[in-house]
């Protein structure tokens, strides 16, 4: 069998600024764990394509495959949202809308998504958009991988994971880590995300 290496993911760069709550420090541990992620993907499609492995080992790959690239993929949406100086969300966006259309407002969909973002355990609190159901849906995703939601897109989350945030909060202070990371939310770049 001939291989054809895929291009590798590169390691994104981001401009976040100061943040309030979260530490440069506990930034920087971050974006190094997301770099794991982005090299362990290539690692995997590079072996994946080599084809010199048994067939116990190649299964195990393609299964860790969706904790690698998802942890690489989440962490890119993370990240992104908190680039340049915050932003509040524009009340006339589609977006605004669409969340006020189902949950009366931002700040009732605002209150369900914190609920959601204190589940007990390692994973993401996401806004999804179904385009089939035109709806948006707030959901959890334990580790990286398990219970996304089949053609559901990625509009907004947030990194629930100890590493997020213990560096500066400790684990009593997830809820605070989570009131502090909104307020750090460039939500022009989740509008945008939407509306694309």
């Amino acid at each position: 069998m001939s291989v054809i290496l895929v291009d590798m993911y590169p390691i994104q760069t981001f401009t976040i600024p100061e943040l309030k709550g979260i530490s440069q420090t506990n930034i920087d541990e971050h974006l190094g764990l997301y770099a794991g992620y982005v090299n362990n993907t290539n690692k995997i499609l590079e072996a994946l394509q080599a084809d010199m492995i048994d067939a116990y080992a190649l299964a195990e790959m393609h299964r860790r495959l969706s904790f690698e690239f998802n942890g690489m993929k989440n962490h890119e949406y993370y990240f992104s949202q908190i680039e340049d100086a915050p932003a509040d969300i524009n009340s006339e966006s589609a977006l605004a809308m669409k969340i006020a259309d189902q949950w009366g407002s931002f700040e009732e969909w605002n209150e369900d998504f914190t609920t959601l973002a204190k589940t007990r355990g390692v994973g993401w609190a996401i806004l999804g958009y179904d385009a089939e159901a035109d709806r948006l849906i707030n959901y959890w995703v334990d580790e990286q991988h398990l219970g996304h939601l089949n053609s559901v897109r990625f509009v907004f989350g947030i990194d629930m994971w100890e590493h997020a945030f213990v560096a500066d909060y400790q684990p009593s202070g997830k809820s605070q880590y989570i009131e502090d990371y909104f307020e750090n939310v460039n939500w022009k770049i989740v509008e945008e995300r939407y509306e694309a």
